[in-house]
């Protein structure tokens, strides 16, 4: 069994997500491409090898996926939410000129710092998305709203 079938198959048992074979071709996807993706691009990515899913079979799959903690979004500013399957904890980078979406090495925030900006309320999850210029753009070397790493 190949490391990212056995990766995936943990996955959704540690979850206790049912692995059906249109939530782990999604999975699968993600994870080999290591793309934040729309849900389209995802689609059509996806029917190329498996011509019956359908569009809304797709979006249930990643709403399963999100909901299992699995796949993540990530929002750029007014633009369609991109999906992430990257399994390891990472913060993002999103380009203002590009909208390129970058994976960030996992840094903790000091945890009083966390606590004082929660105010008592309960944390679930931390996630930080930086925005910025990406080096490429800051070079002159992007194409305008490539929205994609």
């Amino acid at each position: 069994m190949s490391d990212v079938k056995a990766q995936l198959q943990e996955a959704f048992e540690r979850t206790g997500l049912r692995q059906t074979p249109q939530r782990y071709d999604v999975l699968a996807w993600l994870v080999r491409h290591r793309k934040h993706a729309t849900a389209e691009e995802i689609f059509d990515a996806v029917n190329r090898t498996n011509q019956r899913l359908s569009r809304a079979t797709v979006y249930n799959a990643l709403h399963a996926l999100v909901e299992s903690g699995l796949v993540r979004p990530v929002a750029g500013e007014g633009a369609a939410a991109r999906f992430d399957a990257t399994l390891d904890r990472h913060h993002h980078f999103i380009c203002d000129r590009c909208g390129s979406i970058e994976d960030l090495t996992w840094f903790d925030l000091p945890s009083k710092a966390m606590q004082a900006a929660a105010g008592g309320r309960s944390v679930r999850q931390v996630e930080i998305t930086l925005h910025g210029i990406c080096q490429r753009c800051a070079r002159g070397k992007t194409k305008q709203a490539t929205a994609s790493v």
